[in-house]
């Protein structure tokens, strides 16, 4: 089962990554842009960006490491309960919300480096 400590060692991986608070929770930026945080122990939750095409596949995967409430409603952002989510999907939807987030001269960079060619 990730922890948040899983989750801030992935994300420090990615370039220009810094521990911050979001929305007064524990969080990381991208270049001084949230990109994903960690909702309150009372609410639960990891919170990542995503397109809607994608947040509507995995909610419709009924795969319990996934959900949403109202507040995300047609947003591009969806709710991974660490207690369910294997590692290697984390790691995918950690640096697919990166992408998201990180500037267009980071990501070109960081694309060119990760080319298989």
């Amino acid at each position: 089962m990730p922890t948040w400590k899983d989750v801030t060692k992935i994300g420090l991986a990615l370039p220009e990554t810094e521990l911050s608070t979001w929305y007064r929770t524990p969080g990381m930026k991208v270049a001084g842009k949230g990109f994903l945080r960690l909702r309150t122990e009372a609410e639960g939750g990891l919170v990542v960006f995503c397109d809607l095409d994608k947040k509507d596949a995995l909610l419709g995967s009924r795969d319990q490491a996934f959900y949403t409430t109202p507040h995300y409603d047609g947003y591009g952002a969806i709710l991974i309960n660490l207690k369910k989510i294997k590692r290697a999907e984390l790691v995918h939807m950690i640096t697919e919300s990166w992408r998201r987030r990180a500037p267009i001269k980071l990501l070109k960079a960081f694309d060119s480096a990760h080319s298989d060619s």
